[in-house]
Protein backbone atom coordinates (compact mmCIF):
# COMPACT_ATOMS: atom_id res chain seq x y z
CA UNK A 1 0.00 0.00 0.00
CA UNK A 2 1.02 3.08 -0.93
CA UNK A 3 2.13 5.85 2.20
CA UNK A 4 -0.17 8.10 2.65
CA UNK A 5 -0.82 11.77 4.95
CA UNK A 6 -3.63 11.78 7.49
CA UNK A 7 -5.59 14.15 8.86
CA UNK A 8 -8.35 13.84 11.62
CA UNK A 9 -10.99 16.76 10.67
CA UNK A 10 -13.63 18.17 13.45
CA UNK A 11 -15.50 20.81 11.31
CA UNK A 12 -16.96 20.55 7.80
CA UNK A 13 -14.54 23.62 7.10
CA UNK A 14 -11.49 22.20 8.25
CA UNK A 15 -12.12 18.79 6.25
CA UNK A 16 -12.86 20.31 3.05
CA UNK A 17 -9.96 22.95 3.37
CA UNK A 18 -7.58 19.82 4.25
CA UNK A 19 -8.91 17.83 1.19
CA UNK A 20 -8.71 20.78 -1.19
CA UNK A 21 -5.21 21.87 -0.06
CA UNK A 22 -3.09 18.28 -0.27
CA UNK A 23 -2.60 16.18 -3.30
CA UNK A 24 -4.55 13.19 -4.18
CA UNK A 25 -6.86 13.45 -1.27
CA UNK A 26 -9.64 11.25 -0.39
CA UNK A 27 -12.32 11.18 2.36
CA UNK A 28 -12.02 8.45 5.07
CA UNK A 29 -15.44 7.51 7.06
CA UNK A 30 -16.20 3.83 7.68
CA UNK A 31 -13.26 3.09 4.93
CA UNK A 32 -14.97 -0.61 4.55
CA UNK A 33 -14.60 -0.51 0.29
CA UNK A 34 -11.88 2.70 0.50
CA UNK A 35 -9.24 0.85 2.53
CA UNK A 36 -10.03 -2.38 0.60
CA UNK A 37 -9.14 -0.41 -3.34
CA UNK A 38 -6.23 0.76 -1.08
CA UNK A 39 -5.25 -3.16 -0.10
CA UNK A 40 -5.09 -3.64 -4.07
CA UNK A 41 -3.74 -0.82 -5.49
CA UNK A 42 -6.94 0.68 -6.72
CA UNK A 43 -6.70 3.36 -4.72
CA UNK A 44 -3.69 5.60 -4.22
CA UNK A 45 -4.28 8.81 -2.14
CA UNK A 46 -1.59 10.92 -0.89
CA UNK A 47 -3.97 11.93 2.11
CA UNK A 48 -6.89 10.79 3.90
CA UNK A 49 -8.80 12.79 5.78
CA UNK A 50 -11.12 11.36 8.42
CA UNK A 51 -15.01 12.50 9.00
CA UNK A 52 -15.16 10.04 11.50
CA UNK A 53 -15.51 12.98 14.11
CA UNK A 54 -17.46 15.03 12.23
CA UNK A 55 -21.32 15.32 13.96
CA UNK A 56 -23.01 14.03 10.97
CA UNK A 57 -24.11 10.29 12.00
CA UNK A 58 -27.79 11.45 13.61
CA UNK A 59 -31.17 10.95 12.19
CA UNK A 60 -33.97 13.57 12.83
CA UNK A 61 -37.45 14.00 11.71
CA UNK A 62 -37.97 17.28 10.41
CA UNK A 63 -40.95 19.53 10.80
CA UNK A 64 -42.54 18.50 7.58
CA UNK A 65 -41.90 14.77 8.04
CA UNK A 66 -38.47 14.66 5.90
CA UNK A 67 -36.09 12.29 7.42
CA UNK A 68 -32.96 13.76 7.81
CA UNK A 69 -29.91 11.26 7.80
CA UNK A 70 -26.69 12.04 8.81
CA UNK A 71 -23.57 11.42 6.31
CA UNK A 72 -21.81 9.68 8.43
CA UNK A 73 -24.90 7.38 10.44
CA UNK A 74 -24.39 3.89 10.22
CA UNK A 75 -25.95 1.33 7.69
CA UNK A 76 -27.14 -0.07 10.88
CA UNK A 77 -28.36 2.61 12.55
CA UNK A 78 -30.68 3.40 9.51
CA UNK A 79 -31.70 0.26 8.84
CA UNK A 80 -32.86 -0.18 12.58
CA UNK A 81 -34.03 3.41 13.30
CA UNK A 82 -38.37 3.12 14.07
CA UNK A 83 -39.15 5.89 11.67
CA UNK A 84 -37.03 4.49 8.75
CA UNK A 85 -38.93 1.01 9.23
CA UNK A 86 -42.45 2.14 9.63
CA UNK A 87 -42.36 4.82 6.95
CA UNK A 88 -39.42 3.45 4.59
CA UNK A 89 -39.29 -0.21 5.00
CA UNK A 90 -37.62 -0.68 1.18
CA UNK A 91 -34.53 1.18 2.48
CA UNK A 92 -34.39 -0.98 5.65
CA UNK A 93 -34.44 -4.23 3.66
CA UNK A 94 -32.38 -2.60 1.23
CA UNK A 95 -29.92 -1.95 3.90
CA UNK A 96 -30.57 -5.68 5.64
CA UNK A 97 -29.68 -7.26 2.50
CA UNK A 98 -26.45 -5.55 1.55
CA UNK A 99 -24.17 -6.81 4.44
CA UNK A 100 -23.05 -8.71 7.48
CA UNK A 101 -23.92 -7.11 10.61
CA UNK A 102 -20.61 -6.62 11.34
CA UNK A 103 -19.72 -4.36 8.11
CA UNK A 104 -23.04 -2.29 8.62
CA UNK A 105 -21.91 -1.47 11.54
CA UNK A 106 -19.08 0.34 10.34
CA UNK A 107 -20.36 1.61 6.61
CA UNK A 108 -21.62 4.66 6.35
CA UNK A 109 -24.81 6.42 4.48
CA UNK A 110 -22.27 8.66 2.58
CA UNK A 111 -19.96 5.59 1.77
CA UNK A 112 -22.43 3.30 0.67
CA UNK A 113 -23.80 5.82 -1.46
CA UNK A 114 -19.87 6.74 -2.85
CA UNK A 115 -18.79 2.86 -2.76
CA UNK A 116 -16.93 2.17 -6.24
CA UNK A 117 -18.36 -0.92 -9.04
CA UNK A 118 -17.09 -4.31 -7.67
CA UNK A 119 -15.99 -5.24 -11.49
CA UNK A 120 -13.07 -7.74 -10.91
CA UNK A 121 -11.72 -6.32 -14.25
CA UNK A 122 -11.60 -2.59 -11.95
CA UNK A 123 -10.16 -4.28 -9.01
CA UNK A 124 -7.68 -6.31 -10.73
CA UNK A 125 -4.98 -3.49 -11.80
CA UNK A 126 -2.98 -5.61 -14.31
CA UNK A 127 -6.68 -5.63 -16.60
CA UNK A 128 -7.49 -2.66 -18.60
CA UNK A 129 -10.12 -0.84 -17.38
CA UNK A 130 -11.49 2.86 -18.13
CA UNK A 131 -13.03 3.83 -15.00
CA UNK A 132 -9.66 3.32 -12.95
CA UNK A 133 -7.25 4.28 -15.92
CA UNK A 134 -8.91 6.29 -18.35
CA UNK A 135 -8.03 5.04 -21.87
CA UNK A 136 -7.05 1.59 -21.54
CA UNK A 137 -10.25 -0.08 -22.58
CA UNK A 138 -12.78 -2.28 -21.17
CA UNK A 139 -11.69 -5.88 -20.66
CA UNK A 140 -15.07 -7.30 -19.19
CA UNK A 141 -16.65 -6.36 -22.76
CA UNK A 142 -14.71 -9.41 -24.42
CA UNK A 143 -14.14 -11.59 -21.18
CA UNK A 144 -16.35 -12.46 -18.47
CA UNK A 145 -19.02 -9.94 -18.36
CA UNK A 146 -22.17 -12.29 -16.90
CA UNK A 147 -22.69 -9.82 -13.97
CA UNK A 148 -22.03 -6.53 -15.74
CA UNK A 149 -24.92 -4.24 -16.72
CA UNK A 150 -27.47 -4.76 -19.67
CA UNK A 151 -29.19 -0.95 -19.61
CA UNK A 152 -27.24 2.49 -19.69
CA UNK A 153 -23.82 1.48 -20.67
CA UNK A 154 -21.32 2.46 -22.72
CA UNK A 155 -18.62 1.21 -25.35
CA UNK A 156 -16.58 2.54 -22.36
CA UNK A 157 -17.75 0.81 -19.58
CA UNK A 158 -20.31 -2.21 -18.92
CA UNK A 159 -19.98 -1.78 -15.14
CA UNK A 160 -22.84 -1.98 -12.77
CA UNK A 161 -23.10 0.26 -9.38
CA UNK A 162 -23.06 -2.48 -6.27
CA UNK A 163 -25.25 -0.39 -3.65
CA UNK A 164 -28.48 -1.72 -2.40
CA UNK A 165 -29.20 1.18 -0.51
CA UNK A 166 -28.65 3.66 -3.44
CA UNK A 167 -31.83 1.38 -5.43
CA UNK A 168 -34.32 2.20 -2.30
CA UNK A 169 -33.32 5.90 -2.14
CA UNK A 170 -33.96 6.29 -5.98
CA UNK A 171 -37.43 4.78 -5.01
CA UNK A 172 -38.35 6.93 -2.52
CA UNK A 173 -37.48 10.52 -3.88
CA UNK A 174 -34.48 10.96 -1.50
CA UNK A 175 -32.40 14.25 -1.71
CA UNK A 176 -28.37 13.99 -1.12
CA UNK A 177 -27.79 17.02 0.59
CA UNK A 178 -23.45 17.48 -0.66
CA UNK A 179 -21.06 20.50 1.38
CA UNK A 180 -18.40 21.67 0.02
CA UNK A 181 -15.81 25.31 -0.38
CA UNK A 182 -19.15 26.65 -2.42
CA UNK A 183 -21.65 26.10 -0.03
CA UNK A 184 -24.59 23.55 0.73
CA UNK A 185 -26.53 21.67 -2.27
CA UNK A 186 -29.08 18.86 -2.20
CA UNK A 187 -29.19 17.03 -5.57
CA UNK A 188 -31.86 14.48 -6.07
CA UNK A 189 -31.21 10.67 -5.68
CA UNK A 190 -31.91 9.71 -9.43
CA UNK A 191 -29.57 12.53 -10.47
CA UNK A 192 -26.80 11.43 -8.57
CA UNK A 193 -24.90 8.70 -9.90
CA UNK A 194 -23.92 9.15 -13.29
CA UNK A 195 -24.34 6.72 -16.38
CA UNK A 196 -20.70 5.89 -18.03
CA UNK A 197 -20.48 7.64 -21.72
CA UNK A 198 -17.47 8.78 -22.48
CA UNK A 199 -16.40 9.22 -18.44
CA UNK A 200 -16.82 6.22 -16.36
CA UNK A 201 -14.14 7.24 -14.35
CA UNK A 202 -16.89 9.78 -12.74
CA UNK A 203 -19.20 7.74 -10.98
CA UNK A 204 -21.00 10.63 -9.53
CA UNK A 205 -22.10 14.34 -10.10
CA UNK A 206 -20.10 15.10 -7.10
CA UNK A 207 -17.74 18.19 -7.04
CA UNK A 208 -14.08 18.40 -6.39
CA UNK A 209 -14.23 18.52 -2.50
CA UNK A 210 -17.96 17.95 -1.85
CA UNK A 211 -18.85 15.64 1.35
CA UNK A 212 -22.25 13.81 1.77
CA UNK A 213 -23.72 15.80 4.75
CA UNK A 214 -26.70 13.62 4.68
CA UNK A 215 -29.40 11.84 2.66
CA UNK A 216 -33.53 13.60 2.60
CA UNK A 217 -36.12 11.30 2.83
CA UNK A 218 -39.39 13.09 2.23
CA UNK A 219 -42.61 12.07 4.03
CA UNK A 220 -43.97 8.94 2.73
CA UNK A 221 -47.60 9.30 1.82
CA UNK A 222 -50.45 7.86 3.92
CA UNK A 223 -51.34 4.72 2.49
CA UNK A 224 -48.25 4.28 0.29
CA UNK A 225 -46.31 1.19 0.36
CA UNK A 226 -42.88 0.14 -0.44
CA UNK A 227 -40.30 -2.99 -0.63
CA UNK A 228 -36.92 -3.87 -1.68
CA UNK A 229 -36.28 -7.58 -3.46
CA UNK A 230 -33.12 -8.50 -4.51
CA UNK A 231 -31.83 -11.77 -6.54
CA UNK A 232 -27.95 -13.05 -5.61
CA UNK A 233 -25.92 -15.89 -6.25
CA UNK A 234 -26.10 -17.44 -3.26
CA UNK A 235 -27.68 -17.16 0.01
CA UNK A 236 -25.48 -15.13 2.22
CA UNK A 237 -24.33 -11.79 1.64
CA UNK A 238 -23.90 -11.07 -2.26
CA UNK A 239 -23.93 -8.27 -4.72
CA UNK A 240 -26.99 -8.24 -6.57
CA UNK A 241 -27.47 -9.97 -10.07
CA UNK A 242 -30.74 -7.98 -10.03
CA UNK A 243 -33.08 -5.91 -7.41
CA UNK A 244 -35.87 -3.93 -7.15
CA UNK A 245 -37.16 -1.38 -4.77
CA UNK A 246 -41.03 -0.37 -5.52
CA UNK A 247 -43.66 2.42 -3.98
CA UNK A 248 -47.23 2.42 -4.73
CA UNK A 249 -49.76 4.57 -3.47
CA UNK A 250 -53.53 3.57 -4.82
CA UNK A 251 -56.43 6.36 -5.32
CA UNK A 252 -59.26 6.38 -2.77
CA UNK A 253 -61.28 4.02 -5.01
CA UNK A 254 -58.28 1.52 -4.21
CA UNK A 255 -57.87 0.14 -7.26
CA UNK A 256 -55.93 2.71 -10.11
CA UNK A 257 -52.63 3.39 -8.88
CA UNK A 258 -52.19 6.99 -7.84
CA UNK A 259 -48.50 6.82 -7.78
CA UNK A 260 -45.65 4.30 -8.28
CA UNK A 261 -42.00 4.52 -8.24
CA UNK A 262 -39.59 1.69 -9.34
CA UNK A 263 -35.73 1.55 -9.47
CA UNK A 264 -33.61 -1.63 -10.43
CA UNK A 265 -30.36 -2.42 -8.83
CA UNK A 266 -27.49 -4.75 -10.79
CA UNK A 267 -28.85 -3.67 -14.27
CA UNK A 268 -26.94 -0.32 -15.41
CA UNK A 269 -24.01 1.95 -13.95
CA UNK A 270 -26.54 3.22 -11.47
CA UNK A 271 -29.74 3.32 -9.95
CA UNK A 272 -32.32 2.99 -12.85
CA UNK A 273 -35.30 4.53 -12.29
CA UNK A 274 -37.88 2.84 -14.32
CA UNK A 275 -40.01 6.05 -15.73
CA UNK A 276 -41.41 4.59 -19.04
CA UNK A 277 -42.87 1.66 -16.33
CA UNK A 278 -44.15 4.25 -13.77
CA UNK A 279 -46.31 6.33 -16.69
CA UNK A 280 -48.01 3.19 -18.28
CA UNK A 281 -48.84 2.31 -14.20
CA UNK A 282 -50.14 5.24 -13.64
CA UNK A 283 -54.06 6.01 -13.37
CA UNK A 284 -54.47 2.08 -14.32
CA UNK A 285 -55.15 -1.25 -12.14
CA UNK A 286 -52.57 -2.82 -11.53
CA UNK A 287 -53.07 -5.91 -13.11
CA UNK A 288 -50.77 -8.62 -13.78
CA UNK A 289 -51.17 -8.12 -17.54
CA UNK A 290 -50.75 -4.24 -16.91
CA UNK A 291 -47.91 -4.67 -14.62
CA UNK A 292 -45.91 -6.79 -16.77
CA UNK A 293 -46.61 -4.68 -20.04
CA UNK A 294 -45.41 -1.90 -18.71
CA UNK A 295 -42.09 -3.44 -16.94
CA UNK A 296 -41.19 -5.02 -20.00
CA UNK A 297 -41.88 -1.20 -22.39
CA UNK A 298 -38.90 -0.22 -19.35
CA UNK A 299 -36.71 -3.31 -20.47
CA UNK A 300 -37.00 -2.93 -24.17
CA UNK A 301 -34.16 -0.24 -23.44
CA UNK A 302 -32.29 -3.72 -22.28
CA UNK A 303 -28.94 -3.55 -24.20
CA UNK A 304 -27.97 -7.42 -23.25
CA UNK A 305 -24.06 -8.19 -23.48
CA UNK A 306 -23.21 -12.08 -24.63
CA UNK A 307 -23.73 -13.79 -21.74
CA UNK A 308 -25.92 -11.52 -19.15
CA UNK A 309 -29.42 -11.47 -21.21
CA UNK A 310 -30.68 -13.30 -18.38
CA UNK A 311 -30.85 -10.65 -15.94
CA UNK A 312 -33.62 -8.91 -18.04
CA UNK A 313 -35.97 -11.98 -17.58
CA UNK A 314 -34.84 -12.22 -14.07
CA UNK A 315 -35.60 -7.80 -13.39
CA UNK A 316 -39.17 -8.42 -15.07
CA UNK A 317 -39.74 -11.38 -12.43
CA UNK A 318 -38.57 -9.86 -9.57
CA UNK A 319 -40.33 -6.05 -10.67
CA UNK A 320 -44.02 -8.04 -11.25
CA UNK A 321 -43.70 -9.87 -8.07
CA UNK A 322 -42.95 -6.76 -5.95
CA UNK A 323 -45.92 -4.71 -7.90
CA UNK A 324 -47.96 -7.50 -7.37
CA UNK A 325 -46.95 -7.91 -3.49
CA UNK A 326 -47.70 -4.30 -3.06
CA UNK A 327 -51.05 -4.36 -4.83
CA UNK A 328 -52.34 -6.56 -2.37
CA UNK A 329 -50.66 -4.32 0.89
CA UNK A 330 -52.12 -1.82 -0.25
CA UNK A 331 -55.53 -3.21 -1.00
CA UNK A 332 -55.47 -4.82 2.23
CA UNK A 333 -53.91 -1.14 3.95
CA UNK A 334 -50.78 -3.51 5.07
CA UNK A 335 -47.65 -1.39 5.13
CA UNK A 336 -45.39 -4.58 4.78
CA UNK A 337 -42.27 -6.17 7.10
CA UNK A 338 -39.08 -4.55 6.73
CA UNK A 339 -38.18 -8.53 7.61
CA UNK A 340 -39.43 -9.79 4.70
CA UNK A 341 -37.05 -12.26 3.18
CA UNK A 342 -35.03 -11.58 -0.34
CA UNK A 343 -35.61 -13.90 -2.98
Amino acid sequence: MKPFAYVRATTLQEATAAHAGLPGSRYLAGGTNLVDLMKRGVERPGTLVDLARLPLNGIEELPDGTLRIGGTASNTDVAVHPLVRARHPALTRALLAGASAQLRNVATTGGNLLQRTRCGYFQDVSAACNKRDPGSGCAARDAVHRDHAVLGHSEHCIATHPSDMAVALAALDAGIELHGEQGTRTVAATAFHRLPGERPEQDTVLRHGEIVTAVLLPAAAPGAVSLYRKARERASYAFALASVAAVLELGPDGRRVRRVALAFGGLAHRPWRAVTAEARLTGTEPTAGAVREAVEAELAQARPLRDNAYKITLARSLACDALATLARRARDGRPGSPQERTP
